[in-house]
C-alpha cells in the first residue's frame, strides 16, 4: 500500500526519493454525485480487488471503494479508499480514475501553467516539502506505455536519483505519482513473468504451491521471514509447497546486501545442495555483518556448509553470478516489487511479514486453487 507500515519491511531509495514514493495517496478532489448504483458497485469491487492484488495486502486487511465522483480535473474521477487492518487505525486514501475506467492514478493531480518544468518542481517541493537545497531537474517529456500521458523524467541531486511522473498529452494535469492499467491480470503477469526453473529453491518442483520470495540479505523483516519458512511454514505443509528465492538487494539502502546476493549465487553454482544452509547462516548473523567484514564473513559461511572457499572467492572477486542477481531484480521491477520482503504465492502477491496466518492463509487458499 502506498501509505506504508516500514516497520513491516524495507523500501527501496534514497531519502529523497523515499519522500517521493511515498506518501503519494493523500490527495483530494471536488466531488459531485455519482452515477448508476450498480454499476458504481461493480466498478468499486474491481478496484478494491485491483490494489489487493497490487500492494499483496494480506487477507486481514479489509478495503472499501467509495463510489467514483466527478472531481475540478477535466477526465479524472475520484474515490476514497478505506483500509482496515484489525488493531491499527483505519487508513482513508484517495485515488483518481480516468473518465474511461482503463487507469487508476494513485497520487496527486495538479493543474500545469506558464513555464511548464518550473511548474513541476514548483508542485514537487510544495507537496512533499523538499528543501530549496535539494537540486531538481525536469527532463523532456517523452510518451509513455499509456494513452493520453507522456512521462515527466525528474532527477535529483544531478542526476544521483530518478523518478518518472506523468502529464496529460495536453499539458494541462501533472500525476505525482502512479498511473496503473486496471485491465491487466496481475496474477496472470506474475506467473507469466517469473522464471522457475534452474533456481535455488526448496522443496519438489511438482508441489502444488510454488512460493516465490524476493529478499533482501541485509533486511531484517527478510530474515525473520526466512526463518519462519525455514522452521515453521515448509514443515507445516512438507512436500506441498516449493520455495524459490530471487535475489533484490536494495543497494540504495544497503552497503553489503549486494556482496552477499553475489555470494549466495555463487553458492548455488558452486554447491546447489548448500545453499538454503548458506543463505540461512547469512540471515542469522546479519546483526555481526557489515561493509568492513563481509567479505571475510562470508567466506567463512562457506566453511559451516562445506562450500570451497577458494571457488567461493574466485566467484564472488570477479561477480560470476552477479548476472543472476540482476536478473532477479530486474524480474522483481517488472512485477512492481519496491520493498522487501515480497513474494508471490501462485502468483499472488503478499509484500512484507505481517503475520504468519497470512502466510498460511495464502497458502490453504491456493491448495484449494483459490485467487
Amino acid at each position: 500500500m502506498i501509505r506504508r507500515h516500514l516497520a513491516a519491511y524495507e523500501v527501496m531509495g534514497g531519502s529523497v526519493v523515499l519522500l517521493l514514493m511515498l506518501g503519494m495517496w493523500v490527495a483530494s478532489g471536488a466531488a459531485k454525485p455519482g452515477g448508476d448504483a450498480a454499476t458504481d458497485a461493480a466498478l468499486d469491487q474491481k478496484v478494491a480487488s485491483y490494489l489487493r492484488a497490487r500492494f499483496g495486502w494480506p487477507d486481514s486487511v479489509k478495503a472499501t471503494v467509495s463510489p467514483f465522483q466527478a472531481t475540478e480535473f477535466p477526465g479524472f474521477l475520484s474515490s476514497t479508499v478505506v483500509t482496515i487492518e484489525e488493531g491499527k487505525e483505519p487508513l482513508n486514501n484517495v485515488v483518481y480514475l480516468t473518465s474511461d475506467h482503463r487507469y487508476l492514478i494513485l497520487g496527486h493531480l495538479f493543474a500545469l501553467q506558464g513555464d511548464l518544468k518550473n511548474n513541476i518542481v514548483q508542485h514537487i517541493r510544495e507537496q512533499f516539502k523538499v528543501p530549496a537545497t535539494v537540486v531538481f531537474e525536469v527532463g523532456d517529456f517523452h510518451p509513455s506505455e499509456f494513452p493520453n500521458f507522456q512521462t515527466v523524467p525528474v532527477s535529483i541531486e544531478n542526476g544521483k536519483q530518478k523518478r518518472d511522473f506523468y502529464a496529460t498529452k495536453d499539458n494541462r494535469i501533472l500525476v505525482l505519482g502512479d498511473v496503473l492499467n486496471l485491465g491487466i491480470d496481475l496474477k496472470g503477469k506474475a506467473l507469466r513473468t517469473i522464471v522457475t526453473r534452474n533456481q535455488p529453491s526448496e522443496g519438489p518442483a511438482g508441489a502444488p504451491v510454488t512460493i516465490v520470495e524476493y529478499a533482501d540479505l541485509q533486511c531484517p523483516m527478510c530474515g525473520k521471514l526466512h526463518e519462519f519458512m525455514e522452521k515453521e511454514l515448509l514443515p507445516k505443509y512438507g512436500d506441498k509447497v516449493r520455495v524459490i528465492f530471487k535475489e533484490f538487494p536494495l543497494t540504495a539502502i544497503h552497503d553489503w546486501s549486494p556482496m552477499a546476493a553475489v555470494a549466495n549465487e555463487c553458492v548455488f553454482q558452486i554447491k546447489p545442495e548448500a545453499f538454503a544452509a548458506y543463505r540461512s547462516l547469512v540471515f542469522q548473523n546479519q546483526a555481526f555483518t557489515n561493509a568492513a567484514n563481509v567479505r571475510d564473513s562470508l567466506l567463512a559461511y562457506a566453511d559451516q556448509v562445506g562450500v570451497d572457499r577458494i571457488k567461493l572467492g574466485g566467484c564472488l572477486d570477479s561477480k560470476a553470478s552477479q548476472p543472476l542477481v540482476d536478473a532477479g531484480a530486474e524480474e522483481a521491477k517488472k512485477l512492481g516489487v519496491s520493498s522487501t520482503p515480497t513474494c508471490f504465492i501462485n502468483g499472488r502477491m503478499l509484500v512484507g511479514f505481517p503475520s504468519p496466518q497470512a502466510y498460511y492463509d495464502a497458502v490453504d487458499a491456493a491448495l484449494r486453487g483459490g485467487k
